[in-house]
């Protein structure tokens, strides 16, 4: 495993990153797939959506350049592209439920080998609430979870989740700082591994059942 937490969100951030092509509108949660927004490859120009009512955000802001007034959908400081634009929440949901995004990156709190997600509430602990989370893993046209592997020693991909689900059978792809996996109906596949790891490691680490795909390939981080 990696011990060094934010090398770990850095490497799932990165890898995330390569997915897009040109002139996809792209939807970035809160916490870690913030950090997406830093590895964009130079000549890729991804339209980035944040559901408070941005497009065209940026990465983050460079230190003493932060603007309070500038936030993400969970109010984290961030910059604004010369050609963003803000809206009111309404358009921004118009554009989640009218199925304009390409791709939504989020956060998980259990995701499991069904392409089930639980992401919005721990019973009994005070938490935010569920934010956009619902619309976007119904809205969006692929869905990317982006997690660590554990937390506190314990699998994050699971059989099946057993905190509240956001939505069920909306997962397609699983980014961690281990591998990367699809969401297939046969179930999970493996389809990349850190090189920094085994397969023996990944499966001592995930409960769920997986595949090992014929094309395994070395993630690009």
């Amino acid at each position: 495993m990696i011990e060094d937490i934010e090398l770990a969100k850095n490497i799932i951030a990165k890898r995330i990153a390569r997915e897009f092509k040109n002139n996809q509108l792209v939807n970035l949660g809160i916490g870690l797939p913030t950090m997406v927004a830093n590895h964009i490859p130079q000549g890729v120009n991804v339209i980035l959506q944040s559901e408070n009512g941005m497009i065209g955000m940026g990465p983050a802001p460079e230190p003493g350049k932060e603007n309070p007034e500038v936030t993400n959908a969970g109010g984290a400081m961030v910059t604004i592209l010369p050609h963003g634009c803000y809206f009111d929440s309404a358009t921004s949901f118009a554009l989640i439920r009218g199925k304009h995004v390409e791709y939504t990156v989020l956060g998980a709190l259990e995701v499991d080998q069904e392409g089930s997600l639980a992401s919005w509430i721990i019973p009994g602990k005070k938490v935010p609430g569920m934010g956009g989370a619902m619309d976007l893993v119904v809205g969006a046209k692929n869905v990317i979870v982006s997690t660590l592997h554990t937390e506190r020693g314990k699998p994050k991909i699971l059989k099946k989740c057993r905190l509240p689900l956001t939505a069920r059978h909306v997962v397609n792809m699983i980014v961690t700082e281990l591998g990367v996996f699809r969401v297939t109906p046969g179930g999970l596949a493996l389809i990349e591994i850190n090189k920094d790891t085994t397969i023996d490691e990944i499966r001592a680490n995930t409960e769920a059942d997986f595949i090992v795909s014929d094309n395994l390939k070395t993630m690009e981080v």
